[in-house]
């Protein structure tokens, strides 16, 4: 019989994806069926393999090795024209083993253009009812958006081939770059600037229509090196808007050419602050190094009157930055700026931290940005490396992003001046969010296109612990654990595991920020212990800044400086979908019956006679019936008239002897005083956890007791545990302190306790910008009646 060819080939494609499926779920599962065997083995297959690049501990092996790019920029912000353009020298150094024949450039603005993928691979459907912007996105304009190469050529002016492929641009060599060797690119472009609040996206510009004025955050603006390396070759994934990237270190020097009464804040330090700055703001800045309370250096007043006085002339900013890996700044005549030094807190270092905002955040900005970018460059080096760049700069921009030294961030208050708690809070923590990423992955530089949680998970965490030390009541969002509780009872089908790739991820934020920065709170505070995590997790930043690390050198090196077996933590927490559901089935008390004969006797007389008894018993006596051995006394004979139960005197002295021998303790257990109690869990959701047990007592006191996530090693679905108590138990609670993160409360306690449920009813306002006040302002509402 003849088989259709196309027919073979789709059945050897299913057998395939079968087997490919299998694979996976062996990985996951090395005892299939079973109830144990599976959750506690090691990561094995689903950690890459070891070797001369990295090691089996997490540590950049012998032979690691990591390219360098370097760029000379000069670059123009065509103000009235709403156009950037740009010339660029990338040196880039081979320090791979690997002859390149070619080389891959990011050109992330190519996300805006009119053939964008971006704009056409998203779903989209038709309602009843449509807004204008949502039949745009259908029917996009055709606004001429991305990146044009004006010209490309090696060091000499020789012309090179180029491809470009969406947001990414390979450059071909005549011949191979060889390893140890350097190669000088030259590249002209420009492109149109974009109106980020209508198009999103990372950088572009900010129209004021009420002063007629823009600010621009320019960033993601010039073609850059993409990251070559021993783990994945090429990262030429393409930049959709969402996975953010991969770059490689090396030094800049970027001169900027903008209008004369623009104000510049860039990556790195400015060279000619004498030639850009006025004599008063000169002294201003220089008076900024000395305090300890921010100065500003360009007023409010100076951003107003520069606001009303447009410059028609030009001045070119020019900035130099030493091992970064990526470069941005911010422009516009409507900003203040402020500074102060961060002298202690960050070992060997006293970096600037450094505000730039306009008029409507400066009762936000003036008061607490620049204190709060110092807050976390001290926190962050507590707890990873020590802040080595010369600056940290925060600018408000009804954004959040971040750069090498400098970020985007939002916070504005209303016309009045007053700005609501959520605003105050929010603005605080997205700066510290901001700010702390020049630690991960501006610093430890892992690919965020791939592993989007390796930056924003590790920086929302001590994000967490930031925000703590600033205030013990701060709002935090995310890191509690049970703060993740509603995203993790999701159904499956809206849910993936941590490791997922970021453009594949239906909740951005919960899967990426707020799960992965859990997860680690949990090991720092209840698996591992604030000292083996914290001692850990300095190691993996010392190990990988101005690196590039993956997430299997992430979870060897946590496990490597702690001799804390975490496999069973990273399978559960990162490569599952399951969710915390451990359940309190039962508890059962049980109390010794004690030694002495007269009280054993006692108990057994009693149990004998309870053995005997019967309905049948019970009425015949009632009936005074006369039973046959008492008509017929010949039946009787020694085991009608023994005392089973006497005790005899021998039994008595041989148990004072045992009695007086036992310890204090021992005589409570037999005495009755320790009661046992039989505590019966069941693991509902998957996730194998610790268990940590609240006993309280009849007199008021409480206890704890904590047992390690190893019970559920020879059963993942059922476990018992027997506890002595000294003490009358009048109830027992699992997680007490909501630190697992376990999705369903209702069955941690014993006797079961009713939850309460809540809603609230709330008026949804109109949409305003990102950072400004959108609900009631209480600040507002006293001030209307402290001028009544």
């Amino acid at each position: 019989m003849k088989l259709n060819n196309q027919l073979i080939r789709g059945f050897c494609l299913a057998l395939v994806g079968v087997s490919t499926l299998q694979t996976a779920f062996s990985q996951m599962q090395n005892n299939p069926g079973s109830n144990h065997g599976n959750k506690f083995e090691q990561l094995g297959s689903l950690l890459s393999d070891p070797n001369i690049f990295r090691t089996a501990s997490g540590a950049p092996g012998s032979m690691y090795w990591q390219q360098k790019a370097d760029y000379v920029i000069d670059v123009e912000v065509d103000e009235v024209n709403q156009l950037l353009k740009g010339s660029e020298t990338i040196t880039y150094t081979n320090n791979s083993p690997d002859p390149l024949s070619y080389l891959w450039l990011q050109l992330d603005e190519n996300e805006h253009a009119d053939n964008a993928e971006s704009k056409r691979f998203d779903q989209s459907s038709l309602r009843e009812r449509m807004s204008l912007e949502s039949l745009k996105s259908i029917v996009p304009e055709q606004k001429g958006y991305g990146v044009n190469i004006r010209k490309l050529t090696d060091a000499s002016g020789k012309a090179m081939d180029y491809v470009i492929n969406y947001t990414m641009m390979r450059v071909d060599l005549p011949t191979p770059l060889k390893p140890g060797a350097k190669i000088s690119l030259k590249i002209d472009w420009d492109y149109k600037i974009t109106d980020r609040m209508v198009e999103n996206g990372r950088g572009g510009y900010e129209h004021f229509a009420k002063d007629d004025n823009y600010l621009y955050t320019i960033a993601q603006w010039f073609p850059r090196m993409a990251v070559y390396s021993d783990f994945q070759g090429w990262q030429n994934k393409q930049f959709t808007g969402r996975g953010e990237f991969a770059l490689v270190f090396g030094d800049y020097k970027v001169n900027i050419t903008v209008p004369a009464d623009h104000i510049v804040g860039a990556t790195g330090e400015c060279q000619n602050y004498a030639q850009v700055l006025n004599s008063t703001q000169l002294a201003r800045w220089k008076q900024a190094q000395q305090t300890k309370e921010p100065v500003e250096i360009v007023t409010l007043e100076d951003a107003n009157k520069a606001i009303q006085q447009k410059s028609s002339a030009k001045k070119t900013w020019v900035y130099e930055a030493k091992n970064v890996r990526d470069f941005a700044f911010v422009t516009s005549r409507r900003l203040i700026w402020d500074a102060m030094k961060v002298n202690d807190g960050v070992p060997g270092n006293q970096p600037m931290a450094m505000s730039y905002y306009g008029p409507e955040a400066y009762p936000l900005y003036r008061k607490y940005s620049t204190k709060v970018v110092a807050h976390t460059l001290k926190t962050y080096s507590k707890f990873s490396i020590p802040y080595p760049y010369p600056v940290a700069i925060s600018v408000e921009a009804a954004n959040g992003m971040e750069y090498p030294m400098i970020c985007f961030n939002y916070g504005r208050a209303d016309e009045d001046g007053t700005y609501t708690e959520a605003v105050k809070y929010g603005m605080i923590g997205v700066i510290i969010h901001e700010v702390g990423h020049n630690f991960f992955p501006m610093i430890v530089n892992s690919d965020e296109r791939q592993w989007t949680w390796m930056d924003e998970g590790l920086n929302t965490f001590l994000q967490y612990l930031t925000e703590q030390e600033w205030d013990k009541d701060f709002p935090s969002r995310r890191g509690p654990a049970h703060k993740i509780v509603d995203y993790m009872k999701l159904p499956k089908d809206q849910l993936e595991p941590i490791m997922t790739n970021s453009e594949n991820i239906v909740q951005f934020g919960p899967n990426a920020y707020a799960k992965p920065a859990t997860a680690l709170n949990i090991l720092r505070e209840t698996i591992m212990g604030r000292e083996l995590f914290d001692y850990a997790f300095k190691e993996y930043a010392k190990r990988w800044e101005f690196k590039h690390p993956t997430p299997a050198d992430f979870f060897r090196t946590m496990e490597d400086a702690s001799a804390v077996d975490l496999d069973w933590f990273w399978r559960g927490w990162f490569f599952t979908t399951d969710p915390v559901e451990i359940s309190l089935e039962n508890v059962t008390q049980y109390r010794m019956s004690g030694g002495d004969p007269k009280i054993t006797q006692q108990q057994r007389k009693e149990a004998f006679e309870k053995d005997l008894n019967s309905i049948t018993r019970q009425r015949n006596m009632e009936e005074n019936m006369a039973f046959l051995v008492d008509k017929d006394t010949s039946l009787l004979d020694f085991y009608n008239k023994w005392d089973r139960f006497a005790v005899k005197p021998s039994d008595e002295a041989a148990y004072q002897k045992f009695y007086d021998n036992l310890t204090d303790q021992e005589k409570d257990i037999f005495n009755g005083k320790t009661s046992f109690y039989e505590l019966n869990f069941k693991n509902n959701g998957g996730l194998v956890m610790p268990l940590i047990i609240e006993w309280t007592f009849t007199d008021g006191s409480k206890e704890i007791d904590n047992v390690p996530a190893y019970i559920w090693r020879m059963d993942e679905n059922e476990a018992t545990k027997v506890f002595a108590k000294t003490k009358q138990v009048a109830s027992v609670k699992l997680d007490p302190f909501r630190e697992t993160a376990d999705i369903e409360e209702s069955n941690n306690s014993w006797p079961r306790t009713s939850q309460p449920s809540r809603f609230e009813l709330y008026q949804q306002n109109g949409r305003s910008a990102r950072g400004q006040s959108a609900e009631s302002n209480p600040m507002k509402e006293a001030k209307k009646e402290n001028n009544n």
